[in-house]
C-alpha cells in the first residue's frame, strides 16, 4: 500500500483502507444544464454501483424533494447495491437547537442511509459571517450532530466546508471544527477545497501537515477552478488522504469537481492503489459515456482516460514511433480503461499513419508502397483545400480502397457500384410560404442508365430521395441505410471538388452520418457548392455500404 493508507486508524476493516466517493448525484447536480430526475439518479447509482465505487452520495433528503423520493425509492428495493454504500448528505443542527430536535438532521435518519455526510463551516470567516455564530458555537454543532447520528447508528463522515482557505487564515479554528468530529465519532475529516483555488504542492502540504497535527484519517474534495481538481486530489492522497471525493466526468458547479474517472486513473495505473474491484478499471470508458447519456451532455472526446481522443495520434512522427511499439506514445494500453487507440489521417499525415488507419479499417497495405504512396499524396492536397478524413473514416477507406483498385489489373468491379450521368435540384417557393425541393438524378447502375426523380423538404433530402428511388431496384440493402446526422461547416478558405485544381473562398465541407441499424460510418464532402458537397458525402456513404457488403458475401 502507498502512503495514501498511513492515516487510516488501527483496526479499519479490511477493503476500508481507501475510499472512492462519488458525490456525482449532489455536488454534480449542480452544474449549469443537469437536472436529474428520480429515475436518472437511480440510474446513474447503478452504474457507479457496478463501476465498484466505495460510496454513492445520493442527495441531500429532507432539504430536496426529489432527493427525498430518491432515498425513499432506494430504501424500498429499488436501488440494490453490490459495492457501494448509499450517503446522504446534510449540514450539521442549526445554531441554538439539539441534533435531536433539528427536522434536517431528522431528515437524515429517515433516509434509511447508513452512511451520512455532514458539512460545517471551517473557515472563521464564514461561522462569523455566514453563520453568524461564535467558533464556540460551531464546535458544539458539529460535537452534537455527530454523536446524535453516530448514537443512532450511521457512520458520518465531516465535510469541512472551505478549509484550506479557513486554514491559511486561522489554522486553529478550522482545526477546532475537525476535532469535534472526530472526537465525537466521525471517521474521516474531509478537506475541502470549496472555492476551489489551491495549487497541488501548497494543497499537499496542507493536508500533510493536518495529518501529522492530528492523526486524524483524512479525506480530500476538490473544485476545479484554477483545472486542478484532479492534480490537487492526486496531491492529497500522495499526501496521506485515504478518501477521495470526484464526480463523473467532472460535473459541478462552475467550472466542476475533480474527475471520478481520470482520478480513479491515476490512483490505480500510476500509485498502484486499489481504488475499484480487480477487473472493473477497464469499464471506465463505457461507464462515462453512459453517464453523460443520462445528464444529456456530450461526452468530452478529449477527456483523460476516457475521451474518444485520449489515445489518438494524429502527427506522422507519433505514428512512425507507434507502428514499431504503441507504448512508445501511449502512457498505458488503452485497453486497461476500456479504451482504444486511433490514428487520425490529415494533412500532418506519413506513411506510417497511413498503413496503421488502414490496418485498423482491415484494409491490407503490406507490400503496396505505389498505392500507399497515391494515397498519401492524394490525402495531403484534399486536406489543404477542405476535406477532413480524421472525422469521415468510411470516405478514407474508400480512398485507400480506390488507390489498390487502380493499381490492380485484375480489379474489374468498381468501388462504388453505381456511376453518376447528371443531377438537377429544383427549388419552389410558393406564395404562401411553402418550399419544396425536387431533385432529378441520371446514373449507371446494373448495366443500366435509369433516371430518378423524387420531392423532398430540401435540395439534400431530395435528391437522397431521388437517388434511392433510382438503386433501390440494384441494390437490395439500400432500405436499411439512414442518414442519421448531417453538418455543414463553411470554411474560410480552401479550394474545389474531389479531383480538381481550382480554388473558392466560399467552401464547404459537409459530413454525412449513416447507419444501417448494426453500425455507424462518416463520409466527408467539399465544394463551394453545399448541393454538391452533400452529394459527394451521399455517394460515399452508399458506395462504403456497398464495399462492406461485397466483403460480406465473399466472406
Amino acid at each position: 500500500m502507498t502512503s495514501s493508507a498511513r492515516s487510516v486508524p488501527a483496526g479499519t476493516p479490511l477493503g476500508d483502507t481507501f475510499h472512492v466517493y462519488d458525490t456525482t448525484l449532489r455536488d454534480g447536480a449542480q452544474r449549469e444544464g443537469i437536472s436529474y430526475s428520480v429515475t436518472d439518479k437511480l440510474a446513474v447509482a447503478r452504474l457507479l454501483d457496478g463501476l465498484g465505487v466505495g460510496f454513492i452520495e445520493g442527495g441531500w433528503p429532507g432539504a430536496m424533494p426529489k432527493d427525498t423520493e430518491f432515498f425513499a425509492r432506494a430504501a424500498a428495493g429499488e436501488l440494490q447495491l453490490r459495492h457501494a454504500a448509499l450517503v446522504a448528505f446534510g449540514s450539521t443542527r442549526r445554531a441554538g437547537t439539539t441534533a435531536a430536535q433539528d427536522p434536517q438532521v431528522r431528515g437524515l435518519l429517515d433516509s434509511q442511509a447508513p452512511v451520512i455526510t455532514l458539512v460545517a463551516k471551517s473557515d472563521r470567516r464564514h461561522i462569523e459571517r455566514a453563520l453568524r455564530t461564535d467558533v464556540a458555537e460551531a464546535e458544539a454543532m458539529v460535537r452534537d450532530t455527530v454523536a446524535f447520528l453516530v448514537g443512532e447508528g450511521r457512520r458520518v463522515f465531516l465535510d469541512a466546508e472551505h478549509f484550506f482557505d479557513g486554514y491559511a487564515f486561522d489554522p486553529d479554528t478550522s482545526l477546532r471544527v475537525l476535532t469535534a468530529a472526530m472526537e465525537s465519532g466521525a471517521d474521516v475529516a474531509v478537506l475541502c477545497d470549496t472555492n476551489g483555488g489551491q495549487l497541488p504542492l501548497g494543497l499537499a502540504e496542507t493536508v500533510g501537515e493536518v495529518i501529522a497535527r492530528t492523526g486524524f484519517r483524512v479525506g480530500i474534495h476538490c473544485q476545479d477552478d484554477t483545472s486542478c481538481a484532479v492534480a490537487n486530489s492526486v496531491a492529497a492522497v500522495q499526501a496521506g488522504a485515504s478518501h477521495v471525493q470526484c464526480t463523473a466526468n467532472g460535473y459541478g458547479e462552475r467550472a466542476g469537481n475533480a474527475d471520478l474517472f481520470a482520478v480513479i486513473g491515476n490512483l490505480v495505473t500510476k500509485l498502484g492503489i486499489d481504488a475499484l474491484p480487480t477487473g472493473a478499471l477497464a469499464e471506465l470508458t463505457r461507464v462515462s459515456h453512459a453517464l453523460a447519456e443520462i445528464a444529456n451532455i456530450a461526452p468530452d472526446t478529449h477527456q483523460a482516460y476516457v475521451g474518444s481522443s485520449a489515445f489518438a495520434h494524429k502527427a506522422g512522427l507519433h505514428a512512425s514511433a507507434i507502428k514499431v511499439d504503441p507504448v512508445l506514445y501511449n502512457h498505458l494500453d488503452p485497453g486497461t480503461v476500456g479504451n482504444d487507440m486511433r490514428v487520425l489521417v490529415t494533412e500532418m499525415a506519413g506513411r506510417a499513419s497511413l498503413e496503421l488507419k488502414g490496418h485498423e479499417l482491415g484494409v491490407d497495405l503490406a507490400g503496396r508502397p505505389e498505392a500507399v504512396t497515391n494515397a498519401l499524396r492524394k490525402v495531403k492536397d484534399l486536406e489543404a483545400r477542405g476535406w477532413s478524413f480524421e472525422a469521415a473514416d468510411a470516405s478514407f477507406e474508400l480512398l485507400l480502397r480506390e488507390e489498390i483498385a487502380g493499381l490492380d489489373p485484375t480489379q474489374s468491379e468498381p468501388v462504388t457500384p453505381f456511376e453518376l450521368e447528371s443531377y438537377r435540384v429544383i427549388l419552389d417557393h410558393d406564395r404562401d410560404g411553402s418550399v419544396v425541393s425536387e431533385a432529378t438524378v441520371k446514373v449507371r447502375v446494373g448495366g443500366q442508365r435509369v433516371i430518378a426523380t423524387a420531392e423532398g423538404n430540401g435540395p439534400v433530402h431530395a435528391l437522397d430521395a431521388a437517388l434511392r428511388t433510382a438503386l433501390s431496384p440494384h441494390l437490395p440493402w439500400l432500405d436499411e441505410v439512414e442518414l442519421t446526422d448531417y453538418k455543414v461547416r463553411i470554411l474560410t478558405s480552401g479550394g474545389g471538388p474531389r479531383g480538381t485544381d481550382h480554388g473558392t473562398d466560399a467552401v464547404t465541407r459537409v459530413l454525412v452520418q449513416s447507419s444501417d441499424r448494426e453500425r455507424e460510418w462518416t463520409t466527408v464532402g467539399v465544394h463551394g457548392n453545399i448541393v454538391e458537397a452533400s452529394w459527394l458525402a451521399l455517394c460515399d456513404a452508399l458506395a462504403h455500404k456497398a464495399m462492406r457488403v461485397r466483403a460480406a458475401v465473399s466472406g
